[in-house]
């Protein structure tokens, strides 16, 4: 049997198919996802069959060596990830993830590949490796294209590029890897053959379910440990705290005419809405319907006014003090906008470009600016020790967006408490989207 690589796939001339392999008229061998190289090759030995293998082209490596040392937690999850070289280890915003990352690569010392959401987190990534391995760190991304031992990118760009990278590195590794299922994504994992594989995050399922096929791709959740046991010890003691605000008169009177506007709808057209899909149902309805159309406006319009109430305005203003170092999630960038020019506090959205982001993380974190506001994109990619206050003026209600933005204020600092804020609108729906508090 021989086994080679070609553009995402492994090609198998032989005679006979193997496991995960499918027979292609057009190259008149068999081939199988990149994917399945580690299950072919095992397959193989397994079977005491000869064959040739070819399909990995390595980056040549040099020698790891770091001073890192791991607590208790992080290395019972390096150890129990190494049983196999495959799997997610789930553990909380500010534990740790990305140093125990680093000591798995020490311990590997093979060419790694590792994927990131977002480039904040590939200079964050390639800080922490040169600091510690004092090594040249690759990047591919749309920015620059340099591929070393060690190469960090964006999901984006090793999307785009898997096929052609897919046999270059031994170790895969997915940060927030709960990114990894999309439709596009999940082909990074199918068209590398890299055998071993780690994901990384601290929100492991999704509303959609497609978490489901992460075994698949990378292997299963092999160590997850939670926020309340590490609080107090290795993350920072905390606690949460739910504000009801009250809409005023005016905002009352508007927000209950848009919601009678929204049900008039869907009880005319015998809809009832139990989950997402049935929403998803009004929203292609609109694409046709026009009166469908108006109902979703009256929705968002309702929507707005519980999330940008002028309550909440007020309520920030009170919990702003000088002594805190403070970050307000919003969800629309409108209140992202206002709340920054009502109170003179820096801004960040996905229209910030990176070097406005880092001069605003950097005046932050040395104590420049007291607070920070923005919308979704802090949910991930902020390393921030020095925040201990967190207020959620608006958001999806989902429990990774809570973690995620719990996780912003819990990097540990000696005599730090950090608090979290939650501002809910009295008497609107988002009274039913606020926060589960699982932790």
């Amino acid at each position: 049997m021989h086994l080679s690589y070609h553009r995402g796939t492994i090609l198998v001339r032989g005679d006979y198919s193997l496991p995960n392999t499918v027979w292609d008229s057009r190259s008149r061998c068999y081939r199988a996802q990149a994917l399945y190289y580690r299950d072919l090759i095992r397959y193989l030995e397994d079977s005491n069959i000869s064959y040739k293998d070819e399909v990995l082209d390595l980056i040549p490596t040099p020698i790891f060596s770091s001073k890192i040392k791991l607590r208790s937690y992080q290395k019972e999850a390096m150890e129990r990830w190494l049983l196999q070289k495959r799997g997610t280890i789930v553990m909380p915003t500010g534990s740790g993830k990305t140093i125990l990352a680093l000591k798995i690569i020490e311990k590997l010392n093979t060419s790694t590949f590792i994927v990131v959401p977002t480039l904040d987190l590939v200079r964050q990534w390639r800080e922490n490796l040169y600091k510690h391995f004092n090594i040249e760190i690759g990047e591919y991304t749309g920015e620059k294209k340099k591929l070393e031992a060690i190469t960090v990118s964006t999901y984006d760009s090793a999307y785009i590029n898997a096929e052609y990278l897919g046999n270059k590195f031994k170790l895969l590794i997915f940060d927030e890897v709960h990114h990894l299922p999309a439709e596009g994504y999940r082909q990074i994992a199918e068209f590398f053959a890299s055998p071993f594989r780690l994901g990384l995050t601290a929100t492991y399922e999704r509303e959609d379910g497609l978490h489901e096929i992460l075994p698949r791709l990378i292997g299963g959740k092999i160590f997850e440990v939670h926020t309340d046991d590490l609080a107090g010890k290795h993350l920072s003691d905390y606690e949460v705290e739910k504000i009801n605000i009250d809409l005023t008169k005016e905002e009352k009177k508007l927000y209950g005419f848009y919601q009678n506007k929204f049900r008039r709808y869907i009880s005319s057209h015998h809809i009832k809405i139990r989950n997402p899909r049935d929403f998803q149902k009004i929203i292609m309805r609109s694409g046709f319907d026009p009166k469908a159309r108006e109902a979703l406006i009256a929705w968002r319009k309702a929507e707005r006014i519980a999330y940008n109430s002028k309550g909440k305005l007020e309520k920030i203003e009170e919990l702003l003090d000088e002594r805190n170092r403070t970050i307000i999630f919003t969800r629309y960038n409108d209140m992202v906008y206002e709340i920054s020019k009502r109170f003179f506090i820096p801004c960040i959205t996905y229209k910030t470009d990176s070097r406005e982001r880092k001069e605003i993380f950097d005046g932050f974190k040395y104590g420049e600016y007291k607070a920070l506001v923005s919308s979704q994109v802090l949910d991930e990619g902020i390393d921030v020790p020095e925040a201990n206050i967190g207020i959620i003026v608006s958001g999806t209600g989902s429990n990774r967006e809570y973690i995620q933005r719990l996780g912003r204020i819990l990097r540990p600092r000696e005599g730090k408490k950090a608090v979290l804020y939650e501002l809910v609108t009295k008497g609107t729906k988002e009274t039913r989207t606020s926060y589960r508090r699982k932790k």
